[in-house]
């Protein structure tokens, strides 16, 4: 589903993604995991478009398309979903007309018409269920006074509204309390299927032993340095990223 080749990325003059290489299957769930600074988020903002990274050399393939060539909003309408580590406020901009907004538009990308009122209100109380979000939140702006952990869950309630073929999550449990995990993790879990694939960026293994990755890899100085299962990120709790990097 996803195929990335010797991908080299850099921010202004500085070169941040330096040669990775990454094949994501439809159903597998990958976990990304290493140190501050070592090109997690650039990677994940270079697979959405980011206009404010540069890819320098290297290949990105998403279903068969060449993922370079196309703009941020074509790729989200291929599928490509990015929960961010910091979720944004859109004061104005109410829960139900932005993804109403988003969902449509999507459709008319695909050639299909758009939703009515009443299926899409159902859509969304239906999905809304799944991360334990409370209606009021549908009605009031993106984000806006919402909590950590509220925001996050919000994340994952128009991840699954928009049902993407991939899914990005950026540091999802970052500020989470067990609880807030726990509904975040169950969410994702409820949402895969064999069509579809998760890359979760994480510093630790608490979200990944909810959410059982079938892949994990050690991101360092721009690489992908080592590749293992959930036992590399357990062993990176144990002794450190420090004692697996070269």
């Amino acid at each position: 589903m996803l195929k990335v080749k010797n991908l080299y990325a850099k921010i202004g003059d500085k070169e941040i993604l330096k040669g990775i290489d990454l094949t994501v299957k439809p159903g597998e769930t990958h976990a990304i995991m290493g140190p501050n600074g070592s090109g997690k988020s650039t990677l994940s903002a270079v697979l959405v478009g980011n206009p404010l990274y540069e890819v320098t050399e290297g290949e990105a393939w998403f279903n068969g398309k060449n993922l370079l060539e196309m703009t941020p909003d074509a790729r989200a309408n291929e599928g490509i979903f990015l929960s961010f580590q910091y979720p944004v406020e859109i004061p104005g901009v109410s829960m139900t007309n932005f993804l109403k907004t988003a969902i449509n538009e999507k459709r008319k990308y695909q050639g299909l018409p758009e939703l009515k009122a009443a299926d899409f209100l159902k859509l969304m109380n239906e999905k809304r269920q799944i991360v334990e979000l409370d209606s009021k939140f549908t009605r009031r702006s993106v984000n806006e006074g919402f909590s950590g952990g509220e925001k996050k869950r919000n994340e994952i309630f128009q991840m699954a509204m928009l049902e993407p073929k991939l899914a990005i999550l950026d540091e999802t449990d970052s500020g989470l309390d067990v609880d807030a995990m726990r509904i975040v993790a169950e969410g994702v879990n409820k949402l895969r299927t064999a069509d579809n694939c998760r890359i979760v960026i994480t510093h630790y293994d608490r979200l990944l032993e909810m959410i059982c990755p079938d892949v994990v890899h050690i991101l360092y100085n721009g690489k992908i340095v080592k590749t293992g299962g959930m036992e590399l990120a357990q062993e990176i709790q144990k002794r450190g990223f420090g004692s697996l990097t070269p």
